[in-house]
């Protein structure tokens, strides 16, 4: 079970302090977001409920309040915002030295955008620089777009019919889907068509 840690003013402050001093991204526990939250969080919540008592007392209790939670939200950014340069850095030299660095003291998420930052540049340093050096034009690879594909050609779609307005939502394929209208014929997915007609929302026309 993770351990939650208790984040105060004092701490945020302390970490920001390490980061500034330090060159190297220091080390944060794993629940470190999810503590962050709360703490702002909570904070957030005692200002709203300052704000709503009338009192010289309470006005100036929610200024307070009001003044630590801006200097906690600048805190926050900065935090981030220095680990952020860090892991640039780290991606940079990674993609230039050909060498996937593991970086213990990063979290979760922050592992994540050095990877897909490494990613990028490694794309470009081969299309551009190798292919330079390599005595051809550069050529950047690009993404594949997704091919549409007609009704007839989608086995595992239902063909339905909306039976009321209904936003737009995300389907199991997770595309994007709607917004529709009463009456608006669709091609979706088995279980997302099947989800929609056991909620009364829409009716089935033909299994395609």
């Amino acid at each position: 079970m993770d351990r939650e840690i208790v984040i105060t003013y004092e701490t945020l402050y302390e970490i920001l302090r390490r980061e500034k001093i330090r060159p190297e991204i220091q080390q944060l526990d794993k629940t470190f977001l999810k503590d962050v939250l709360k703490y702002l969080s909570e904070k957030q919540s005692i200002l709203d409920s300052q704000s709503k008592k009338v009192s010289v007392f309470s006005s100036s209790e929610a200024q307070k309040t009001q003044k630590q939670v801006e200097n906690v939200k600048r805190m926050i950014q900065e935090i981030y915002e220095r680990r952020e340069n860090k892991i640039i850095q780290h991606a940079i030299f990674s993609s230039r030295m050909c060498d996937n660095i593991q970086v213990q003291e990063m979290l979760e998420e922050e592992r994540q955008l050095y990877e897909e930052i490494t990613a990028v540049l490694n794309k470009y340093r081969d299309g551009v620089l190798a292919s330079i050096l390599s005595l051809k034009n550069p050529e950047i690879p690009k993404p594949e777009e997704p091919k549409e594909l007609k009704t007839e050609d989608k086995p595992n779609n239902r063909l339905i019919r909306f039976l009321q307005p209904t936003p737009q939502f995300i389907g199991e394929d997770y595309k994007v889907y709607g917004p529709y209208q009463a009456e608006d014929v669709a091609a979706l997915p088995l279980k997302t068509a099947s989800i929609l007609i056991n909620n009364n929302k829409a009716e089935d026309i033909k299994l395609i």
